[in-house]
């Protein structure tokens, strides 16, 4: 159920009048900006800002250091990967010459060992 509010309309616009007088109150009584703690307070956070972007650019300088530093870990990866694979291809080329070389040898005994027999 609700209540009687007894308010009436004049009560409501002396509390607006009260507020509003309150608020110009607060206005009045704030200091000038050329006050010396008006002026100290600025410098503080003009301070503060200036040591906030000198995080910042130390943050974001560490982390480009970082980041070349892990593009050029993947770099000598990549390159020690090139210098494996070609290890292998150079080897695998050895071994197919060496493949080659023995069946010759093979091939050519087998040649000679036939002319050896017709000579007989």
């Amino acid at each position: 159920m609700s209540q009687f509010n007894a308010n009436s309309m004049t009560d409501r616009l002396k509390a607006a009048a009260e507020a509003r007088e309150a608020a110009l109150a607060r206005f009045r009584d704030r200091p000038a900006a050329d006050d010396p703690a008006v002026l100290a307070r600025k410098a503080e956070r003009a301070q503060i800002a200036r040591d906030r972007d000198i995080r910042i650019a130390a943050r974001e300088a560490e982390k480009a250091a970082a980041e070349a530093q892990r593009v050029a870990e993947a770099e000598r990866e990549r390159e020690r990967l090139a210098a494996e694979a070609i290890r292998a291809a150079e080897l695998k080329i050895e071994q197919a010459a060496a493949a080659r070389l023995e069946q010759k040898a093979l091939r050519d005994a087998r040649y000679a060992a036939r002319k050896a027999k017709a000579r007989k």
